[in-house]
């Protein structure tokens, strides 16, 4: 499968299985399910309270660690402060069962926390090992250029991405910074699967509203990590990447109205 490079050792496939809401058998299935497909890239968080389901996917799995690349993340309502974020990651490689973790990301911004004490407190369990690459979720421009002022390497930022949210201006930035970007929710939790234009498309490469929005997503230089626990939905999202785009349908795609953000929780910060 085709990767993003995160820094000099690390590089993260470009389409992952996301596990958010998913716990208990249903999400130690659809681990397994998605690594015997052939996926190599899997999504979780501290939040998402599955650990353990992930740990036990991937044991059933057969594949080994080294084979995988594996993401969590920090869970904000812990804290971000040094002591804090050390625990927390020996915590989380143990309910993961392993030696360390491929990225690291802040799930969410906490500015009651210097972004620069968080980030040299996660680049300590890089030092040790314990993570390969660190990055963030739910990050807006300004959130960025605070945090990149700690001087810690920052690869990826996490946050919801779809064809009626592209983040344009945020993606442009991120770029610049050589930030690699990663697209959650990228159907927009179903709803972009009903814009006429997918449909069109989909009609024309014979392909699914789905398939045609993830495709975009990969063809744009984005990693994206579409959750499911149907067999034949995870299979269809992997089999996302069997074709191209021709860039000027991928134009019309970027050029689809745009909508509000799905995912604004009370505890975000994206006004900053």
């Amino acid at each position: 499968m085709k990767t993003v490079r995160l820094n000099k050792e690390t590089e993260i496939p470009v389409l992952g299985l996301g596990t958010w809401k998913l716990n208990g058998e249903e999400c130690v299935e659809a681990v397994a399910e998605a690594i015997s497909i052939g996926y190599r890239h899997i999504d979780t968080a501290d939040a998402y309270e599955n650990h353990a389901e992930v740990r036990e996917g991937i044991r059933k799995s057969g594949i080994g660690r080294e084979d995988l690349f594996l993401t969590t993340k920090l869970h904000f309502d812990d804290g971000y402060k040094e002591e804090t974020v050390r625990k927390s990651g020996e915590r989380l490689l143990k309910e993961l069962d392993t030696d360390y973790v491929d990225l690291l990301l802040i799930h969410w911004p906490d500015r009651s926390t210097s972004f620069e004490e968080t980030l040299h407190a996660m680049d300590e369990l890089k030092k040790a090992g314990k993570a390969r690459a660190l990055g963030v979720s739910n990050f807006t421009i300004h959130h960025l250029e605070d945090a990149l002022k700690a001087g810690v390497e920052i690869t990826d930022n996490q946050v919801e991405i779809h064809p009626a949210f592209t983040q344009k201006e945020l993606r442009d930035f991120c770029a610049l910074k050589k930030i690699a970007v990663t697209a959650y929710s990228p159907l927009g939790r179903k709803h972009v699967l009903e814009l006429p234009l997918l449909h069109e498309l989909a009609d024309k490469y014979e392909k699914t509203p789905a398939q045609i929005a993830l495709n975009w997503i990969v063809s744009r230089g984005m990693i994206t990590i579409p959750k499911s626990a149907n067999p034949q939905r995870i299979k269809e999202n992997f089999d996302s990447l069997s074709f191209s785009i021709e860039e000027p349908d991928l134009v019309r795609i970027d050029e689809i109205p745009q909508e509000e953000r799905i995912v604004a929780p009370a505890y975000s910060d994206f006004d900053y």
